[in-house]
C-alpha cells in the first residue's frame, strides 16, 4: 500500500491524481509508491550521469593521467554509440520478459560497478593503460545503459499513468541536476584536492546507480507474460508502416546538434588551457540549465511533447546563432560568453531529451514501446556517429561553420516536429 508521504507527494506534483491514466487497477493503486520510487531511482542515476560526464569529467581525468588524445577522443563516441546502437538487439530479449524492471535494475547495477572500476583505475593506473581500461569500462557502462533505456520506457508506461510521466522524469532530472550543481560549485570554490574531489564524484556516481538498481527492484510491476517474440524488431517494417515514427526519428536526428555542439563552443572559447575553473564553469553551466529546466520541460511534455520538441529546436538555433554572433564580435574568449551560450544550449538540450522521451512513450502502445525505442535509438545512434565524424572533419577547417550547420539542423528539426501529431490526451 502507498505510504502517506508517497500519496501526498503524488497529489502535490501531478494535476490529475484521480485519473486512472490507462493503468490496470492494481497498478493504479500502487502508482503513488511507484511514483516515489521512480523519482528516487532516476534522481540517483541522473546524478551519476552528471558526475561522470565523459565530455567534461572523464576527459579531464584522462588528460590528468596522461592517457593521450587518442583515448580521450574515444570517450564521447564510445559512450554515445554504446548506449544507442545495441538496442536493436536488446529489445527482443526485453520483449520476452514479463517484468522489465529486472532488466533495468541489473543494467543500473552494472553501470555502478563499471563506474567504481573507473574510479579505481584513476587511482591505480596512469598513461595509455589507464586510458584503455577506462574507455573499456565506459563501453561496459554504455552497453548496460542501452538495456536500461529500452526497459525503462516500458516500465514507465506500465507503472505511471499517461500525462504524469513527464512530471516523474522532470522532477528526477531536477534533483539530479541539483546534485551536479553542488559538485560544480565545490570544484570552483572550495579549496580541496581537486583530483580527489573528481575521484569521489565518480565513486558517488557508482552509488547513484546502485540506488537506481534498488529502487527499480522494489517497483510494483505486473507480469504481462512478455510478447513471446524472440526475433529482432524489423526497423524497415516499422518505418515503412508508421509515418509518425519516421517523422519523429527525423526530428530527433536533426536535433542531435544540441548534444554535439558543446565541444565546439569550448573550442571557440579555448585559450589553450584546461584548468579547474574551466571544468567547474562548464559543469556548472550545464547542471544549472538542467536544474532550472527539467521539471518545467517535464510538465510541458505532459501537455504537448510535440510542442516541447519545436520550442527546444528553436531555442537551440537561437543559442547557436548567439554563439556565432559573439564569435564574430571577437568576444568568444571572454570569461562569460561561452558559459552563457552553453547554458542556453543546455536548456534546449534537456527540452529535446524530455520531449522525445515523453513523446515516444505516449505515441506507442504497451507492446510496441521496446521496439520503437530500439529502432529510434539505433537509427539516431548511427546518425550520431556519421554526424559526429562529419562535424569533426569540418571542424578542422572551421569551427563556426560546424556551429552553423548545427543551427540549420536545429531549425529543420523544429520544422519537422510541427508535422507530428499530438499524442497527449
Amino acid at each position: 500500500m502507498p505510504s502517506q508521504f508517497s500519496r501526498s507527494l503524488f497529489r502535490r506534483l501531478v494535476d490529475d491524481a484521480d485519473r486512472d491514466g490507462g493503468l490496470k487497477p492494481a497498478l493504479r493503486k500502487a502508482e503513488p509508491s511507484n511514483f516515489l520510487r521512480h523519482i528516487v531511482g532516476l534522481a540517483g542515476t541522473k546524478s551519476a550521469d552528471g558526475l561522470i560526464d565523459p565530455k567534461l569529467v572523464l576527459s579531464w581525468l584522462l588528460s590528468h593521467l596522461g592517457a593521450g588524445a587518442f583515448y580521450t577522443g574515444l570517450l564521447v563516441p564510445v559512450r554515445e554509440a554504446g548506449a544507442l546502437l545495441p538496442q536493436i538487439f536488446t529489445a527482443a530479449l526485453i520483449h520476452g520478459r514479463g517484468r522489465r524492471k529486472w532488466v533495468w535494475a541489473l543494467g543500473s547495477a552494472v553501470q555502478g560497478l563499471a563506474a567504481g572500476g573507473i574510479a579505481l583505475a584513476g587511482l591505480r593506473l596512469e598513461g595509455a593503460l589507464a586510458g584503455a581500461v577506462i574507455v573499456a569500462l565506459l563501453a561496459v557502462l554504455a552497453v548496460a545503459r542501452s538495456a536500461c533505456s529500452v526497459a525503462y520506457k516500458d516500465v514507465l508506461g506500465k507503472t505511471i499513468g499517461q500525462s504524469r510521466r513527464g512530471t516523474v522524469t522532470g522532477t528526477a532530472s531536477t534533483i539530479g541536476s541539483a546534485a551536479v550543481v553542488i559538485f560544480a560549485l565545490v570544484l570552483l570554490f572550495v579549496p580541496v584536492d581537486r583530483y580527489a574531489l573528481v575521484e569521489w564524484a565518480i565513486f558517488l556516481a557508482a552509488i547513484g546507480w546502485g540506488i537506481g538498481a534498488v529502487m527499480m527492484a522494489l517497483m510494483v510491476e505486473d507480469d504481462d507474460g512478455g510478447t513471446g517474440e524472440s526475433g529482432l524488431p524489423n526497423p524497415w517494417t516499422l518505418l515503412s508502416e508508421d509515418r509518425q515514427l519516421r517523422l519523429f526519428i527525423m526530428a530527433r536526428a536533426l536535433l542531435v546538434g544540441t548534444a554535439l555542439a558543446p565541444p565546439y563552443l569550448v573550442l571557440l572559447a579555448s585559450k589553450g588551457s584546461q584548468d579547474f575553473a574551466e571544468l567547474g564553469g562548464l559543469v556548472l553551466a550545464s547542471s544549472v540549465a538542467a536544474f532550472l529546466s527539467a521539471y518545467i520541460w517535464g510538465r510541458l511534455s505532459d501537455r504537448s511533447s510535440r510542442r516541447v520538441l519545436i520550442y527546444a529546436g528553436l531555442a537551440a538555433a537561437v543559442s547557436l546563432a548567439l554563439a556565432l554572433g559573439i564569435n564574430a564580435m571577437g568576444l568568444a574568449q571572454t570569461i562569460w560568453a561561452m558559459p552563457v551560450v552553453l547554458f542556453c544550449l543546455m536548456l534546449a538540450y534537456h527540452g529535446v531529451r524530455q520531449g522525445r522521451s515523453t513523446h515516444l512513450v505516449d505515441m506507442s502502445g504497451p507492446g510496441e514501446r521496446a521496439d520503437y525505442t530500439a529502432v529510434l535509438n539505433t537509427v539516431v545512434g548511427l546518425f550520431l556517429l556519421v554526424a559526429g565524424a562529419g562535424a569533426a572533419a569540418l571542424g578542422s577547417v572551421s569551427v563556426p561553420l560546424v556551429i552553423g550547420v548545427f543551427l540549420v539542423m536545429s531549425v529543420a528539426g523544429a520544422w519537422i516536429a510541427t508535422k507530428l501529431t499530438e499524442v497527449q490526451t
